[in-house]
């Protein structure tokens, strides 16, 4: 019989608005919320200093970046040491002059920077110009060995790749994390918005259910208009969530506002379910050569 070995997670749904310093400062306020509820992971949404700036193409924008670690990292990790939480804060990294990625910090509970994950799927989709800001990411899929839990950190794009999701869980990841911002275009949201937001949910509980492992995704909230003035924005549609490796969903934040709320999570299922489904034994490594090929086309 296997024993109980919880861990609370917390999501921090943010509105994130054009002050940097006023998204860092509830950032920090509800991270304190979340552990005082006794959250002992904590994950805020993807570049939650600012408001989404890759809705258009501009240098201006090349500004808001920041090392990493540097000051961004340099504030959480005294939280998290002072709180005694794991936090996972998705940043704009300016790693050097003219070369930024998304990039994901994490510090263990210790206040230690454990290390970074940089985004590794880079999308170019009218109004999520991200291609023009950052360079895919060059450190690997990692599992970060906190206090708390073996933690698999992707940011949002990566959402959609199981091959992002199965090489994190193949280094030992018991949970996904996906610091997120996805939403709506305006203009497609009464044809589009419901299968739009059904097929995001689903490929990543998905991913539960193949890896055998729980799953968090945690979304921004809120409309956040175009900063040129030329289309109607984005509406980041929350919903962020907690998935088991069945695919069901454990919790999920409403649509339009913030949302703080702690999960627990008993790992020790996750070799129960690995052991009852074996999908990581069953594999057929020695056929999934042509897994490294753009297409098939021979």
């Amino acid at each position: 019989m296997t024993s109980s070995r919880s861990v609370a997670v917390g999501l921090v749904q943010l509105r994130c608005t054009a002050d940097r310093d006023h998204n860092l400062a509830q950032a920090i306020e509800q991270i304190r919320v979340a552990a005082k509820g006794g959250a002992q992971i904590v994950c805020l949404p993807e570049l939650f200093r600012s408001l989404y700036f890759c809705q258009r193409e501009d240098h201006v924008n090349f500004a808001l970046a920041e090392p990493v670690p540097g000051p961004t990292t340099d504030v959480l990790s005294r939280l998290a040491g002072e709180l005694g939480v794991v936090i996972i804060a998705s940043l704009f990294e300016k790693r050097a002059e003219g070369l930024y990625h998304n990039t994901a910090a994490v510090i263990d509970a210790d206040g230690t920077l454990l290390g970074k994950y940089r985004k590794m799927h880079i999308p170019d989709d009218p109004l999520y110009y991200e291609k023009f800001y950052f360079a895919p990411g060059d450190l690997g899929f990692k599992v970060f060995p906190t206090r708390h839990s073996k933690l698999g950190v992707l940011v949002c794009w990566d959402q959609w790749y199981p091959e992002a999701a199965r090489l994190t869980a193949l280094r030992g990841a018991e949970i996904l994390i996906y610091p997120t911002a996805i939403g709506w275009h305006a203009s497609e949201k009464a044809e589009y918005g419901r299968r739009q937001h059904q097929s995001w949910e689903l490929i990543q509980r998905s991913h539960g259910i193949a890896n055998g492992c729980y799953v968090v995704s945690v979304n921004r909230t809120g409309h956040e208009p175009d900063p040129g003035g030329s289309g109607d924005g984005i509406e980041f549609w929350g919903q962020s969530f907690v998935s088991d490796f069945s695919g069901d969903v454990i919790w999920r934040a409403p649509v339009d506002q913030p949302a703080t709320h702690i999960v627990s999570l008993d790992l020790a299922q996750v070799d129960v379910v690995r052991t009852h489904w074996p999908f990581l034994r069953d594999r057929r490594i020695d056929a999934y050569g042509d897994i490294t090929r753009r297409y098939i086309d021979e």
